[in-house]
C-alpha cells in the first residue's frame, strides 16, 4: 500500500510537472464532454473525459497490485 501511495504521488507530481503538454492531449474537449451557456451562466460535465481518466487509473492500479 505505502508503495502504491508513492508512486501515485509522483505520477501526480510529474503530471503537475508537465501539465502544460498534458493539456494538449484533449481531455477536457472529448465529444461525450457536455457543455451549457446562458447568459453569465455556464455549465461543464466532463463525461467522457472523466471516463477515460477512470479507465485510465484503474489499469494503473491493477497494474501496480499485481
Amino acid at each position: 500500500m505505502q508503495r502504491a501511495l508513492v508512486t501515485l504521488g509522483l505520477i501526480l507530481l510529474a503530471l503537475g510537472v508537465l501539465w502544460p503538454w498534458v493539456g494538449r492531449l484533449g481531455l477536457g474537449h472529448l465529444p461525450g464532454d457536455l457543455y451549457w451557456r446562458s447568459g453569465p451562466f455556464a455549465v461543464y460535465v466532463p463525461l467522457a473525459s472523466c471516463m477515460v481518466l477512470s479507465l485510465l487509473f484503474s489499469v494503473l492500479w491493477w497494474w501496480l497490485s499485481r
